[in-house]
């Protein structure tokens, strides 16, 4: 365990090094939410039954799981561009623990995505949106956020160490987008075909941000849609499952799958 947070933590330094000098992707990854903020805020909020006030306490805490979820991409791509160029076999040469490499790539990507939080929370909160609960609540929808950028963060570097190359971990997460517009981030699940919404219900992100909504919401929750699923109909229980169940399959596979090369 001691060598563990030691090489981690020397590692961790690397890779806070790394995307300080190669910042495109946290960038775009940040940046891309509050343009979506902007665009869906006021062009789709008025075209919707929502008021757009109205619609946009319903699109903050959608978007910011989806960023959250944006850990799936970031993940993936920095582990098989490491991979691909040769830099994780250079890694495996040294007597560090093998869990180090990539639980310090997750954490790396834990302490820019908490960072990346503020410009979405400050253009939310001039657009209007407000926290309604308390502090307590607030601070524990953030804590949600952050673990579930972390499990989806291991994600992705277990499919980045699993890739062919890196250009098809590039292209497949790009199509990580898709994954919030399958969900209730953006759109309510209510008046979705019955096979699409159980679909978009059984997505993680859409019990994540349904918990999300009902910590920042209003005291007593929010009211649960007709029909819900299971995740959705318990939404912190079934944000907190999802996550941890991401983090016990993704993070010993990972390991396993870094060690054998």
């Amino acid at each position: 365990m001691n060598g563990l947070v030691h090489d981690g933590g020397a590692l961790l330094g690397r890779q806070l090094l790394r995307i300080r000098h190669a910042p495109a992707i946290p960038v775009m990854t940040q940046t891309m939410p509050v343009v979506l903020l902007l665009f869906f805020g006021y062009v789709l909020g008025g075209a919707l039954a929502m008021p757009g006030a109205e619609y946009r306490a319903f699109l903050v805490p959608g978007l910011l799981v989806a960023t959250a979820a944006n850990g799936l991409m970031t993940g993936m791509f920095q582990a098989a561009q490491d991979t691909h160029r040769g830099v994780t076999d250079r890694l495996r040469t040294l007597p560090v623990s093998r869990a180090a490499v990539p639980l310090a790539q997750a954490l790396a990507d834990l302490v820019t995505s908490t960072m990346g939080l503020l410009p979405l929370l400050l253009v939310a909160f001039a657009m209007g949106w407000r926290v309604e609960g308390g502090v307590p609540q607030a601070l524990a929808a953030v804590g949600l956020l952050l673990l579930f950028r972390f499990a989806t963060t291991w994600a992705g570097i277990l499919l980045g160490l699993a890739s062919r190359s890196e250009e098809a971990a590039g292209q497949l997460g790009g199509a990580t987008f898709v994954l919030p517009l399958l969900s209730n981030a953006y759109l309510p699940t209510e008046g979705m075909p019955g096979w699409l919404r159980t679909a978009a219900e059984w997505n993680p992100i859409s019990a994540v941000t349904a918990a999300v909504r009902e910590l920042f919401g209003p005291p007593g929750g929010l009211p649960v849609p007709d029909g819900a699923a299971w995740p959705v109909a318990h939404p912190v229980a079934g944000a907190l499952l999802w996550s941890l169940a991401l983090l016990a399959l993704c993070v010993p596979a990972a390991v396993r799958r870094y060690t054998r090369g």
